[in-house]
């Protein structure tokens, strides 16, 4: 599995895998992260690489005592289906 980076000149977390780079964008204000977009490329989709790439980042938001705005659809989701990341939420 590959590891997933936190890209803080370009606001997004990263995750390449078989030479395809999968992201997570986000803008941070004070301690607050908004997460407004997820892209997997269509190589990689299917395999689980978007909740690996979320779950990552939202290890590292906690590690960091931030607070989430889920703007992105996928990420909302991904906090609907894993309760225990709730308290994360702004």
């Amino acid at each position: 599995m590959s590891d997933v980076t936190d890209n803080r000149d370009a606001n997004r977390y990263e995750l390449v895998e078989e030479g395809h780079k999968a992201v997570a964008a986000y803008k941070l204000s004070g301690d607050m992260i908004t997460f407004t977009h997820t892209v997997v490329p269509q190589e990689l989709q299917g395999r689980g690489v978007a909740s690996r790439l979320i779950k990552a980042a939202l290890d590292d938001v906690r590690a960091r005592g931030l607070k989430v705005v889920a703007q992105c659809p996928f990420v909302a989701a991904y906090i609907e289906r894993h309760p225990e990341e709730r308290d994360l939420l702004a």
